[in-house]
């Protein structure tokens, strides 16, 4: 049985445990080691069982953790090339770690055959993650300001699909940020909003997702509420299962099913 959690999710700090059997993946590295250590020990995992860290892109809110974390522990880094570089250049002692995948080609980690893809955001090559697993597929997909037609192509119908739901629109432009960081987060190269992934989330449960997460919901712009409304009206009829991983804890874990796991 493969199982999903967020450990955090947020501008504050991300990271994620992907598992299937013997096979555990953790997807970002965004919060510091010793809370990544803490959560993998409450999911009964240790550092050295990991077959792999992938990291999304280079920005603090999903590296945070690594500097002190590859001092301890020689863990492959998956990533793509250009995330790479940008760590090598940020971490010592990173380099022999780094295992680049080019965008679009696919690699095993352990019993997962893993695929990164584009994404838009303000950063070196950031990736949304796909995840082909003996009993179904896992698509991840956040920090980016729209989705690319190549990734939302080969993410669609996944049966978990971990999702951006960033802000509301009308909460950021009246909200408190500057009217630069505004911009940022609505253009290309920013975040989903509420409706943006609200669509996309329907046509993925129309093309056979059963599970859908809201992730990296932002503090100041969103509320789980706001963006759970938006993602039900969307998804109505569907009978597909949604819920919004919390901001800073740990979030429910789930199977590829979408059934809360068991034990």
């Amino acid at each position: 049985m493969t199982t999903f959690q967020t450990l955090a999710s947020g501008s504050g700090g991300n990271a994620a445990l992907l598992s299937h059997r013997e096979t555990r993946l953790l997807i970002d590295m965004g919060i510091s080691c010793r809370r990544v250590c803490q959560g993998l020990a409450q999911a009964g995992v240790r550092p050295e069982e990991l077959a792999g860290v992938v990291i999304t892109h280079e920005h603090s809110d999903h590296i945070g953790g690594l500097a002190t974390y590859i001092k301890k522990y020689r863990t492959p880094i998956f990533c793509t090339p250009g995330t790479g570089r940008q760590l090598a250049y940020r971490l010592a002692g990173v380099e022999d770690l780094l295992r680049p995948v080019p965008l679009g080609e696919t690699v095993e980690a352990g019993a997962a055959a893993l695929t990164l893809l584009p994404t838009s955001h303000d950063c070196s090559e950031s990736a949304a993650l796909h995840l082909s697993l003996p009993d179904g597929r896992v698509g991840y997909l956040t920090d980016t300001g729209y989705i690319p037609e190549e990734t939302g192509r080969a993410l669609l119908g996944a049966e978990l699909l971990v999702l951006e739901s960033n802000h509301d629109v009308d909460m950021l432009l009246s909200g408190p940020y500057p009217y630069a960081l505004k911009q940022r987060v609505l253009g290309p190269c920013g975040h989903l909003s509420n409706a943006d992934a609200a669509r996309y989330a329907a046509a993925s449960a129309r093309a056979g997702t059963r599970t859908v997460l809201l992730a990296h919901l932002s503090r100041e712009n969103n509320t789980p509420a706001l963006a759970l409304r938006t993602a039900e009206a969307a998804l109505a009829g569907t009978g597909c299962r949604l819920s919004a991983a919390p901001w800073n804890t740990a979030g429910e874990c789930i199977s590829l099913e979408g059934a809360p796991c068991r034990g």
